[in-house]
């Protein structure tokens, strides 16, 4: 983290992470000279280095009860206090020509625009895949501090809602996204009861068609519209594996509801 000065914050990076000690280095290293101030919001359940890594870097640590994804970032735009809050997960890192482009806009942004969309491309195994919806992917994540609110209701894949317009830029977000087996399987299934529970807040009922209608349809838009099939053996084993967690998806919604509401 920069040093303080009597300038204004212009950009704070906030990071939600929860055991993240292999990747949040690596991430705070690629907004070093880019970012005023570092904020690590930290799971209270962590029981790595995750805060000491995350603090020999300069970022200000909180541990802090976990209430969600939408939460902590609300969380985090209260606690900021850069003009601008560029999001990042731990996985991320921020490429230089991205780094390059943040300087410029965080000068001379027009001041109708309240968030950018930044075009992210993620790597599975080590290896960065082109279809499938997973590039350029793109997330909305620097956001005009007091112009940009998150909707708890919804747990997984939030996105902010702005009070102004939105605008998009080119330079790119690495995402280490899966690099074990087992990261793919944990990841979805937490993402899955993450979803089942927006969807009970939401008032959804699971219905019978869903245990089969949703894994198709996620199937044939990851890996037919999408073209997941150009990722060749990998993009077909992920397209498969994401459509078996909207049937998971469903059975947490199925064990959410209650009984009675089966039953009728």
């Amino acid at each position: 983290m920069l040093p303080r000065t009597t300038r204004p914050t212009q950009l704070s990076v906030a990071i939600i992470a929860r055991d993240e000690e292999r990747h949040i280095g690596a991430c705070l290293a690629s907004v070093a000279g880019l970012a005023d101030e570092l904020l690590v919001l930290l799971d209270r359940r962590t029981t790595d280095r995750t805060a000491a890594v995350a603090a020999a870097y300069g970022a200000t640590v909180l541990h802090e009860p976990w209430r969600g994804f939408p939460a902590q970032r609300n969380r985090a735009l209260a606690l900021s206090h850069g003009a601008w809050v560029l999001f990042l997960d731990a996985d991320e890192r921020v490429t230089p020509e991205l780094a390059a482009e943040l300087r410029a806009v965080l000068h001379d942004a027009p001041s109708t625009v309240s968030g950018y969309w930044i075009p992210r491309y993620n790597l599975f195994f080590g290896r960065v895949l082109r279809g499938g919806g997973w590039y350029p992917d793109h997330q909305l994540r620097l956001l005009r501090r007091g112009a940009a609110h998150y909707d708890e209701r919804h747990q997984v894949h939030e996105v902010a809602t702005l009070d102004g317009a939105a605008a998009t830029l080119h330079g790119h977000l690495q995402h280490l996204n899966i690099e074990r087996l087992d990261e793919l399987w944990v990841k979805q299934s937490r993402y899955a009861l993450a979803e089942a529970r927006t969807l009970a807040a939401l008032g959804r009922r699971t219905r019978l068609r869903n245990f089969v209608g949703a894994p198709v349809r996620e199937f044939w838009r990851r890996y037919v519209r999408l073209g997941g099939w150009r990722d060749g053996a990998l993009g077909l084993v992920l397209c498969a594996t994401l459509a078996w967690f909207e049937l998971v998806t469903f059975a947490f919604l199925l064990g959410l509801e209650p009984r009675r509401c089966r039953e009728g």
